[in-house]
Protein backbone atom coordinates (compact mmCIF):
# COMPACT_ATOMS: atom_id res chain seq x y z
CA UNK A 1 0.00 0.00 0.00
CA UNK A 2 1.44 3.68 -0.46
CA UNK A 3 2.03 6.09 1.74
CA UNK A 4 -0.66 8.38 0.11
CA UNK A 5 -2.99 5.70 0.70
CA UNK A 6 -2.22 4.42 4.03
CA UNK A 7 -1.99 8.38 5.46
CA UNK A 8 -5.75 8.33 4.23
CA UNK A 9 -6.55 5.24 5.40
CA UNK A 10 -5.79 6.27 8.74
CA UNK A 11 -6.59 9.35 9.27
CA UNK A 12 -9.44 9.15 7.17
CA UNK A 13 -10.83 6.16 8.72
CA UNK A 14 -11.41 4.42 5.31
CA UNK A 15 -10.53 1.21 4.00
CA UNK A 16 -8.49 0.88 0.88
CA UNK A 17 -11.42 -0.31 -1.08
CA UNK A 18 -13.55 2.86 -0.21
CA UNK A 19 -10.61 5.38 -0.82
CA UNK A 20 -10.28 4.35 -4.28
CA UNK A 21 -14.11 4.46 -4.94
CA UNK A 22 -13.50 8.05 -3.71
CA UNK A 23 -10.62 9.08 -5.85
CA UNK A 24 -12.42 7.78 -9.21
CA UNK A 25 -15.32 10.60 -8.68
CA UNK A 26 -15.08 13.97 -10.68
CA UNK A 27 -14.48 16.77 -7.68
CA UNK A 28 -18.08 18.42 -7.55
CA UNK A 29 -19.71 14.50 -6.83
CA UNK A 30 -16.61 14.54 -4.05
CA UNK A 31 -17.55 17.35 -2.97
CA UNK A 32 -21.22 16.84 -3.12
CA UNK A 33 -20.89 13.50 -1.89
CA UNK A 34 -22.33 12.47 1.52
CA UNK A 35 -18.89 10.74 2.31
CA UNK A 36 -16.83 14.05 2.15
CA UNK A 37 -19.70 15.62 4.19
CA UNK A 38 -19.84 13.16 6.81
CA UNK A 39 -16.10 13.21 7.31
CA UNK A 40 -16.42 17.37 7.28
CA UNK A 41 -19.00 17.24 9.87
CA UNK A 42 -17.00 14.81 12.00
CA UNK A 43 -14.04 17.01 12.85
CA UNK A 44 -14.27 18.60 16.01
CA UNK A 45 -14.11 21.91 14.82
CA UNK A 46 -14.43 23.38 18.14
CA UNK A 47 -11.08 21.42 19.32
CA UNK A 48 -9.27 22.70 16.01
CA UNK A 49 -10.24 26.39 16.68
CA UNK A 50 -9.23 26.11 20.04
CA UNK A 51 -5.68 24.87 19.21
CA UNK A 52 -5.49 27.02 16.52
CA UNK A 53 -2.37 28.60 18.25
CA UNK A 54 -0.75 25.25 18.53
CA UNK A 55 -1.09 24.67 14.72
CA UNK A 56 -0.09 28.15 13.81
CA UNK A 57 3.28 27.27 15.63
CA UNK A 58 3.88 23.83 14.05
CA UNK A 59 2.87 25.24 10.43
CA UNK A 60 5.56 28.45 10.57
CA UNK A 61 8.06 26.14 12.01
CA UNK A 62 7.69 23.17 9.90
CA UNK A 63 6.63 24.64 6.30
CA UNK A 64 9.59 26.49 5.39
CA UNK A 65 11.75 23.35 5.45
CA UNK A 66 8.75 21.35 3.81
CA UNK A 67 8.31 24.19 1.04
CA UNK A 68 12.25 23.82 0.42
CA UNK A 69 11.48 19.94 0.10
CA UNK A 70 8.71 20.40 -2.40
CA UNK A 71 10.90 23.12 -4.62
CA UNK A 72 14.53 21.27 -4.51
CA UNK A 73 13.17 17.18 -4.55
CA UNK A 74 9.75 17.26 -5.94
CA UNK A 75 10.71 20.21 -8.56
CA UNK A 76 7.49 22.76 -7.96
CA UNK A 77 7.59 25.59 -8.81
CA UNK A 78 5.22 27.67 -7.53
CA UNK A 79 6.25 27.54 -3.69
CA UNK A 80 4.61 30.07 -0.90
CA UNK A 81 7.88 32.00 0.33
CA UNK A 82 6.35 32.09 3.65
CA UNK A 83 3.91 29.78 5.80
CA UNK A 84 1.71 32.81 6.44
CA UNK A 85 -0.52 32.09 3.74
CA UNK A 86 -1.16 28.27 4.20
CA UNK A 87 -1.92 29.02 8.35
CA UNK A 88 -4.38 31.57 7.13
CA UNK A 89 -6.06 29.64 4.80
CA UNK A 90 -6.34 26.60 7.02
CA UNK A 91 -7.62 29.26 10.01
CA UNK A 92 -10.09 30.85 7.58
CA UNK A 93 -11.31 27.07 6.46
CA UNK A 94 -11.48 26.11 10.28
CA UNK A 95 -13.53 29.78 10.67
CA UNK A 96 -15.87 28.78 7.50
CA UNK A 97 -14.54 31.72 5.47
CA UNK A 98 -12.50 29.64 2.80
CA UNK A 99 -13.97 26.98 0.30
CA UNK A 100 -12.91 23.56 -0.75
CA UNK A 101 -13.17 25.19 -4.66
CA UNK A 102 -10.31 27.71 -3.79
CA UNK A 103 -8.27 25.65 -2.12
CA UNK A 104 -7.95 23.46 -5.43
CA UNK A 105 -8.04 26.80 -7.38
CA UNK A 106 -4.67 26.94 -5.86
CA UNK A 107 -3.16 24.26 -6.13
CA UNK A 108 -4.09 23.50 -9.77
CA UNK A 109 -0.65 23.98 -11.20
CA UNK A 110 1.11 21.35 -8.82
CA UNK A 111 1.48 18.14 -10.49
CA UNK A 112 -0.11 15.66 -9.76
CA UNK A 113 2.58 13.08 -8.62
CA UNK A 114 4.47 15.97 -6.59
CA UNK A 115 1.20 16.63 -4.59
CA UNK A 116 0.42 12.92 -4.12
CA UNK A 117 4.01 12.83 -2.91
CA UNK A 118 3.58 15.69 -0.45
CA UNK A 119 0.49 14.73 1.48
CA UNK A 120 2.28 12.03 3.74
CA UNK A 121 4.69 13.82 4.86
CA UNK A 122 2.22 17.37 5.30
CA UNK A 123 0.36 15.19 7.43
CA UNK A 124 3.04 13.96 9.35
CA UNK A 125 3.95 17.81 10.08
CA UNK A 126 1.90 16.88 13.25
CA UNK A 127 2.98 13.97 15.03
CA UNK A 128 5.16 16.00 17.35
CA UNK A 129 2.17 17.20 19.01
CA UNK A 130 1.75 15.44 22.15
CA UNK A 131 -1.80 15.85 22.89
CA UNK A 132 -3.34 12.66 20.90
CA UNK A 133 -6.93 14.16 20.44
CA UNK A 134 -5.34 17.33 19.18
CA UNK A 135 -2.61 15.48 16.97
CA UNK A 136 -5.65 13.63 15.58
CA UNK A 137 -7.76 15.84 14.72
CA UNK A 138 -5.45 18.38 13.10
CA UNK A 139 -3.92 15.53 10.88
CA UNK A 140 -7.84 14.43 9.88
CA UNK A 141 -8.22 17.21 8.59
CA UNK A 142 -5.48 17.96 6.59
CA UNK A 143 -5.90 14.63 5.29
CA UNK A 144 -9.39 15.52 4.29
CA UNK A 145 -8.47 18.95 2.63
CA UNK A 146 -5.81 16.56 0.89
CA UNK A 147 -8.01 13.70 -0.01
CA UNK A 148 -10.06 17.02 -1.99
CA UNK A 149 -6.83 18.22 -3.63
CA UNK A 150 -5.86 14.56 -5.18
CA UNK A 151 -9.86 13.98 -6.51
CA UNK A 152 -9.61 17.52 -8.01
CA UNK A 153 -5.82 16.60 -9.45
CA UNK A 154 -6.52 12.97 -10.95
CA UNK A 155 -9.51 14.30 -12.38
CA UNK A 156 -7.86 17.03 -14.07
CA UNK A 157 -5.26 14.47 -15.52
CA UNK A 158 -8.03 12.42 -16.79
CA UNK A 159 -9.77 15.12 -18.67
CA UNK A 160 -6.09 16.80 -19.69
CA UNK A 161 -5.52 12.92 -21.21
CA UNK A 162 -8.77 12.28 -22.57
CA UNK A 163 -8.93 16.00 -24.09
CA UNK A 164 -4.96 15.41 -25.71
Amino acid sequence: MSMLISTFTEHLDVSPIQLEAILTKSLIELLNSPELQAKLNSLDTNLLRETLPTAGGILAKELPPFYHWLKNELGVKRVPDSPDHTTKWVIDFVHNRESLTHLVELHRPVPRLALEAAIPRLVGLFTGVEDEQIRQEWQKAVAALCLVLVVASREQERVSLAVG
